[in-house]
């Protein structure tokens, strides 16, 4: 394989990993009204709740989850590209506390700009995830392209009574989140050649970290609401759960795991993602902050990142140890409150 291309994979594409997500705002333009309607009873999840998957009900207590996750590339390694790619879009049907089962490869490629043997490298780290959790790539769809993108569409089951959305958390919960945020900001500082190289290796090892705690989640009662933290950052995701739960989210900053330690030299030195900037557009009548640094943490897009999990109080011993035991982050950094006209969806404390 040509070096060359290996080193430089990014250099490829416009913007790399969730990072190229379109804004929520943009987004509900897009879907409007009409791609809100729903025409089949059994679609128990579908677009009213902004949802990670769809769901639908097969009428035996049990459903399939159905999702699509996609973006260019936000390493320069194909084999590592694929592997984070693929991890991200299982992490959709692990969100909504499912079981994987099967997954579909989606491949655009600048044939003229990459040879053939590149993208082969990178459909490997993809079957090398899947195989780690004992599903297939059973096939897919691939195109002619200006810019590499990769990604993976997959199907799960789930028992009806173990579904996990968006729109179900409750006044008292605790909120976690089970990875450090950091992943836009650390592609910023690669950008500029301001990355360390303990940097790098620490978000390539947690994008390629596998959210299958979710399953386990799934299925415990004091988990009242699940969703990954992705593209809209932690801040877009937080205030889709609040804005569909009616609640307010009280976070404690300093309670927050960060990527690294030099997140703050970072961002002195103008490390920020496009994608960070148009999350903050479109939250910034939502959210409040103190300064410019935690707005910025918050709303940085995360490509593979961790879950948002929110859970009865009574719960989060068990939550803690299981946390624990897929060695996660298991301290929460927040709680939920009632929603009032004289707060934000999410009140920032030092």
């Amino acid at each position: 394989m040509n070096e060359h291309y290996i080193s430089n994979l990014t250099a490829f594409s416009t913007s790399g990993g969730c990072g190229c997500k379109l804004d929520p705002n943009y987004l509900k333009k897009i879907i409007g009204e009409s791609g809100r309607q729903v025409f089949s009873k059994n679609l128990l999840v579908g677009n009213l709740s902004n949802d990670d998957a769809a769901v639908y009900d097969l009428g035996d207590g049990t459903a399939i989850v159905n999702t699509t996750d996609f973006f260019t590339p936000i390493v320069d390694d194909p084999l590592s590209y694929g592997q984070i790619a693929a991890t991200n879009a299982i992490s959709d049907i692990y969100a909504m506390g499912g079981t994987p089962l099967m997954a579909l490869a989606i491949l655009g490629w600048p044939k003229s700009k990459l040879p053939s043997d590149v993208a082969r490298t990178v459909l490997e780290g993809a079957q090398q995830v899947c195989r780690g959790i004992n599903i297939d790539i059973a096939g897919g769809h691939s195109i002619e392209c200006s810019e590499p993108i990769f990604g993976l569409s997959v199907v799960g089951r789930i028992k009806c009574n173990h579904i996990k959305t968006n729109n179900r958390a409750n006044i008292g919960d605790q909120v976690f989140l089970t990875k450090p945020l950091g992943t836009g900001l650390l592609t910023s500082a690669s950008q500029k050649s301001m990355l360390q190289s303990d940097d790098i290796s620490r978000a390539e090892n947690m994008m390629k970290k596998i959210n299958s705690v979710g399953e386990a989640l799934g299925s415990l009662d004091v988990v009242s609401a699940m969703t990954d933290v992705t593209g809209f950052g932690l801040a877009g995701h937080l205030t889709e759960v609040c804005e569909s739960s009616g609640v307010t989210a009280r976070l404690t900053f300093k309670n927050i795991p960060l990527l690294s330690q030099s997140l703050q030299n970072y961002i002195d030195n103008g490390c920020e993602t496009g994608g960070g900037k148009r999350n903050w557009l479109s939250l910034r009548e939502k959210i409040n902050v103190h300064n410019e640094y935690q707005r910025k943490i918050l709303c940085d897009p995360q490509t593979s990142g961790g879950l948002l999990v929110f859970v009865d109080p009574k719960g989060t011993k068990i939550v803690r140890s299981i946390l624990e035991e897929y060695k996660l982050v298991s301290s929460p950094i927040g709680n939920l409150e009632k929603y009032t006209k004289n707060n934000k969806y999410i009140e920032v404390s030092p």
